[in-house]
């Protein structure tokens, strides 16, 4: 079993250690901070945009966050005597821990209600309340999600379940956002293999659009099918965009695919987030995900840059009825040398154009599934 210690940082952050099975016992000098570090910054707010509804959040502090440094100053390595990193011990698992230059929080709370917004909303400001942590997948500087080991990758999914469940219980939290985002051309900063947690004091545009597709589909169908379910029964049974199939996963290209490279990868079962996945379900996702990433990546002659987006229902009750958990894994990249910027049509009026068909994709990334891959799934299979 995955094994948590938790600790604090020098100016009070908190950090888990989440140890793969089978790790000795962590020393406890390895959680102890000897840094000297600033006081925490000030937390930035959220604005909302009377046009839209949306809220915005406003993090200035962040211009002075780290960018790309090099190998020996990274601050996600495990801690030497020339880098007193984020991770004050030696090495590590995976370790989860409150962002130095968060977007959201430290502070958690309700965000005002409709009736205090002056001017219909316009012009009103709130605290930025929530939580962003940053997820290190490994203390290796090099290399990507796709390359851990399986037991690396069952790792990482407990803990993406554990911070969801945590982070669902803060107050005023709607919604827990796991993401990754993979390579320069996506807009890292930091090289070292990692991703994201955020959690949200409202639901986000995109997540609010499909939680709504979502209820109404359920009430339509008297609360007896989910939107999630009817769209995966439909690709099966066509089957000209799916991708893979397991026992408790399948993934597929959606039909109305945004991205040049979209993958929907969707549990069997209902469940609205990580945290209500059961163990079977976990050790299969880490062979699935790792599955997906790896055919990504080969592809192309070079690494694929991707957002790896972690779907999960908002924590309003109504929503979780008939929102189910999900990945969208895509990638801007249309050709080896060519990628799609968000212009116009896109970034201004959210009318995407894709350059690729969603059935010339699937059939791409089939016949790459690797012979380790199948042998998996017929190994479960008789089991």
């Amino acid at each position: 079993m995955t094994r948590l210690s938790s600790t604090f940082l020098a100016d009070g952050r908190e950090l888990m250690y989440f140890d793969d099975a089978g790790t000795p016992p962590r020393d406890p000098a390895s959680l102890v901070d000897h840094r000297s570090l600033p006081p925490r910054a000030e937390p930035g707010e959220v604005r909302f945009d009377a046009l839209s509804g949306d809220w915005v959040a406003v993090a200035a502090h962040r211009q002075t966050r780290t960018h790309l440094p090099p190998a020996d100053q990274c601050p996600i390595c495990p801690t030497t005597p020339d880098n007193p990193s984020e991770i004050p011990a030696p090495d590590y698992d995976v370790v989860v821990f409150e962002n130095r230059f968060p977007s959201l929080g430290p502070a958690t709370g309700e965000l005002p209600g409709a009736g205090n917004w002056d001017h219909n909303g316009w012009g009103y400001t709130a605290p930025a309340y929530g939580r962003c942590e940053v997820v290190s997948f490994t203390p290796q500087h090099t290399g990507s999600f796709g390359e851990l080991s399986e037991q690396r990758a069952r790792t990482v999914i407990e803990a993406w379940a554990q911070r969801t469940e945590a982070l669902s219980a803060l107050p005023g939290i709607k919604q827990v956002f796991p993401f990754e985002n993979r390579g320069a051309d996506i807009g890292v900063t930091l090289h070292h293999p990692h991703g994201q947690i955020y959690a949200y004091p409202y639901i986000t545009p995109r997540a609010g659009i499909l939680a709504s597709a979502a209820a109404a589909h359920f009430e339509r169908s008297g609360g007896k099918e989910t939107l999630a379910e009817s769209i995966l029964g439909a690709e099966r049974s066509e089957g000209s965009r799916m991708v893979l199939e397991a026992e408790h996963f399948s993934a597929y290209v959606p039909f109305a695919a945004r991205w040049p490279l979209e993958i929907h990868l969707v549990p069997h079962r209902h469940v609205p987030d990580l945290a209500a996945l059961n163990g079977a379900e976990r050790d299969e996702l880490a062979v699935v995900y790792l599955e997906l990433l790896r055919r990504l990546d080969r592809l192309y002659p070079t690494p694929m840059p991707y957002i790896s987006a972690w779907y999960q229902a908002p924590l309003e009750p109504a929503l979780r009825e008939s929102g189910r958990l999900h990945l969208q894994l895509t990638s801007p990249r249309r050709a080896a040398d060519k990628l799609k910027f968000l212009a116009g049509s896109e970034a201004a009026m959210g009318a995407f154009i894709n350059d690729t068909t969603p059935e010339a994709v699937a059939e791409r990334l089939r016949a790459i599934a690797s012979p380790a891959f199948k042998d998996t799934l017929q190994q479960g299979a008789r089991a």
